[in-house]
């Protein structure tokens, strides 16, 4: 007999991704949906799935075990978010003022703002200040349904501070029910004493900066921004030709703005995934779908910037690409920390439909950072990590804006948020 320590009998309906890894062209917009389902965990895992017959023929409850009856509740998979900066430090609403009278994300950073603008802060701040910072926002992302999500380095541009911002995310990976992936991401910009050498700042990141990350194990994957304006091609692959020894896995930021073949480079350097893409050409969009790097799109940035314009994710879809969908949370270009904000986007502003949106944002962007195998979709052996949503049926997390559906999140088979409150220890 397995035994239950967590039960989730009566379920009325539960919604799985179309499989247990990455999902691509039509087999995106399918969705697993079934009723009256008992699902159980032992620990952190699930161990059961099925009818209350089976369950009572197989598993037996713990002494302690907790019992919830989801007669009233639709249940998936906890959200993935594939791509955060999330360790920052304060935030930047006087830059959104002025963007909202018409001036440009490259003016404010011409003008010292931007990415330097969070960086100088990020310098600044002591690390336990960072570390309530990070605690906060990570409480409001959790009550959003996020479970797991990436989260960069690269308001740093120094020893010092990247690997302050690295030991946060080591820190708060320790103790919050969210889980970090953590990624290094130094060459996020040029810092000014590097001005007009940017080989000479990507030689500093490669001898004093990669080396020190790498030995206290800091990271899981590295970064580059890869941007007219920021690193060029060459530049970006001479960063991860370099880094390489080190066997970190790889992500771009790739044609965010404008397109320097980008998509391309991740797919020549087996990046797990590029992200951004707004500005991929028919090309690109040929070569990485084809390829089994993720496409990960950031609708948020299209919205909070109003370019107008969003990332081609449904030409990938046609030719049967990995896309996914993730905030971007940063304070400049993206201040998104919700996956259900960036799942409605998906549905209105990308063309998506429900089910290909709840695909991206659960199974796909768990593939976008490794985790596949762990999170992303309701399956025996992976994590319990759960929403209970109340709502009529899924779809109606599309239909209804404005709210929030998350009644209940389980992580790792502990009960974190109940009655839409926060009750972890």
């Amino acid at each position: 007999m397995t035994e239950i320590n967590l039960l989730i009998k009566n379920i009325k309906e539960l919604v799985n991704p179309a499989a247990h890894n990455a999902v691509r062209g039509s087999q995106l917009n399918a969705i697993k949906v079934s009723h009256h389902v008992w699902l159980g965990a032992s620990g952190e895992n699930i161990a059961f799935i099925g009818f209350e017959e089976d369950f009572n023929k197989n598993c037996a409850l713990t002494e302690d075990a907790i019992v919830v009856d989801a007669s009233d509740f639709v249940v998936m998979p906890g959200f993935v978010d594939p791509h955060t900066h999330l360790p920052f430090a304060h935030t930047r609403q006087d830059e959104f003022r002025l963007k909202l009278q018409g001036v440009s994300y490259q003016e404010i950073a011409a003008r010292g703002g931007g990415i330097k603008g969070t960086v100088r802060k990020t310098r600044e701040i002591e690390y336990n200040d960072l570390i309530s910072q990070c605690l906060l926002r990570l409480d409001r992302i959790l009550l959003a349904g996020t479970t797991t999500l990436e989260a960069k380095s690269g308001y740093g541009l120094d020893l010092q501070t990247e690997l302050k911002q690295l030991e946060v995310l080591e820190a708060l990976d320790a103790f919050h029910p969210v889980s970090i992936v953590p990624t290094f991401m130094g060459a996020h910009e040029i810092p000014d004493d590097y001005k007009d050498r940017n080989k000479d700042f990507l030689d500093y990141l490669i001898q004093q900066v990669v080396p020190v990350v790498k030995e206290k194990n800091l990271a899981e994957f590295i970064d580059i921004f890869c941007e007219n304006g920021v690193f060029s091609y060459e530049e970006a692959a001479y960063y991860l030709d370099k880094v390489a020894p080190y066997s970190f896995k790889v992500k771009i930021h790739a044609d965010e703005f404008t397109s320097n073949n980008a998509a391309v480079l991740a797919v020549e350097k087996n990046a797990l995934s590029a992200e951004h893409l707004i500005a991929m050409t028919p090309e690109e969009i040929e070569i990485i779908s084809a390829s089994n790097t993720a496409c990960v799109f950031l609708p948020g940035v299209s919205f909070f910037l109003k370019l107008g314009k969003y990332a081609p994710i449904r030409q990938v879809i046609e030719r049967d690409g990995i896309a996914a969908l993730g905030t971007d949370f940063n304070p400049g270009s993206s201040m998104v920390s919700s996956q259900l904000f960036c799942f409605h986007l998906g549905i209105f502003n990308m063309g998506m439909t429900i089910e290909e949106a709840i695909n991206t944002i659960t199974i796909n962007a768990a593939y976008a950072i490794d985790r596949h195998n762990r999170v992303g979709s309701i399956a025996v052996g992976k994590k319990m990590d759960i929403l209970l949503l109340d709502i009529p049926d899924y779809s109606y997390m599309a239909y209804h804006l404005g709210i929030n559906p998350v009644h209940t999140v389980i992580k790792s088979g502990e009960i974190v948020v109940k009655d839409h409150r926060l009750i972890y220890e």
